[in-house]
């Protein structure tokens, strides 16, 4: 069963260090923490029409955060860094 490409991909990364790959032609999102690198460069592929070369994936683990006395942890997502094909761009990343 195919999934929905906007289930899949959630947001895109918005850093200096994302910015800086713009150059390079990779652009970062957050992706679900189940999909596999063949469905997020479909996914990629499918909303923004642009061929995908390669997919990065990794685990974001969750940091230790402190408010007053109570110590918990912030939220762990998975990150996609999507190269695309020389000459190919993403508007929404556009600067």
């Amino acid at each position: 069963m195919a999934k929905d490409p906007r289930t899949i991909i959630i947001r895109p990364v918005i850093s200096e260090r994302s910015y800086d790959m713009i150059e390079l032609n990779r652009y970062t999102f957050e992706v679900a923490k189940d999909a596999t690198k063949v469905e997020i460069a479909k996914a990629i592929q499918e909303i923004f029409d642009v061929h995908v070369v390669k997919v990065n994936t990794m685990h974001v683990s969750g940091k230790m955060k402190r408010v007053r006395y109570r110590a918990g942890l912030t939220r762990s997502w998975k990150k996609a860094i999507v190269t695309l094909a020389p000459g190919e761009s993403i508007e929404i990343f556009s600067v």
